[in-house]
């Protein structure tokens, strides 16, 4: 197509999207209390249960805001955040269709499984944060509250909705991002960059590495840096057989 027929159809997939993202904020925000309390819900669940252990089980616990706007500036993120995962499947739908028409058919069926692949490693990481790795972390940390009656100076968490969710969404993008590990070395090792030789040669610095990452993109604690970490080699060892799978064969030597 000319240039202009390109430059249109471009826009049109922008619009698309960004009305899509428009909606998806609107209901986003109207359901955003709901949200919240979804993403709260390990911390209730753990919080509940440190209480029924101290016999406080009728003491209700909460959590705080010490600025005005920051309740609503914390829906907003809440609303933005949902917006930007239930409107990820228009965009890449638009941006598959405005590319698709330039590739052959054999680049479409190379790169179909990796569009399909991607979206599902990101909620698989995302849920292993949240169901798993969130209670054990939320239990670790409440574990250093100091109930009334123990002999010194209560201490109690009165955590802030605004830095409660920031942690939130900083585990969810970090365990979401690094599931994509498989997809970027299997791809990587199709388009002849990497070789599976290589992965394998590289296992035990890779697993170095992976702590190191862990490290740096989750809190400092133990239980997530190891959360993520392991999962990580498990995935690290999927790559290399899904390479093996995927990436072109060698052309056999003629004798």
């Amino acid at each position: 197509m000319p240039l202009m027929d390109h430059l249109m159809e471009l826009r049109t997939r922008l619009l698309w999207s960004v009305v899509t993202f428009g909606i998806a904020f609107g209901i986003c925000y109207y359901f955003s209390g709901k949200i919240y309390g979804f993403l709260a819900q390990p911390l209730a669940d753990i919080l509940a249960e440190q209480a029924r252990e101290h016999g406080t089980a009728g003491v209700d616990r909460r959590m705080i805001f010490t600025q005005l706007y920051e309740a609503f500036f914390t829906y907003l993120k809440v609303a933005f955040f949902g917006a930007v995962f239930f409107s990820f499947p228009m965009w890449a739908t638009q941006l598959w269709l405005f590319i698709a028409p330039g590739l052959y058919r054999s680049e479409k069926r190379a790169i179909r499984p990796f569009l399909l692949a991607s979206p599902v490693l990101f909620v698989a990481g995302a849920a292993l944060a949240y169901y798993f790795i969130f209670p054990l972390a939320w239990k670790f940390f409440i574990s250093f509250e100091t109930p009334p009656g123990s002999g010194g100076i209560p201490i109690q968490l009165e955590a802030k909705v605004s830095e409660y969710l920031s942690l939130v969404m900083q585990m969810i993008l970090a365990f979401g991002l690094a599931f994509q590990m498989p997809v970027a070395l299997t791809l990587l090792c199709k388009v002849g960059i990497l070789q599976v030789s290589s992965l394998r040669k590289g296992r035990r610095y890779a697993i170095v590495g992976m702590f190191v990452v862990a490290a740096v993109i989750t809190p400092p604690d133990i239980i997530s840096q190891v959360g993520l970490a392991l999962p990580l080699i498990l995935l690290y060892e999927l790559s290399i057989i899904a390479a093996s799978i995927m990436a072109p064969k060698p052309d056999p030597v003629e004798e």
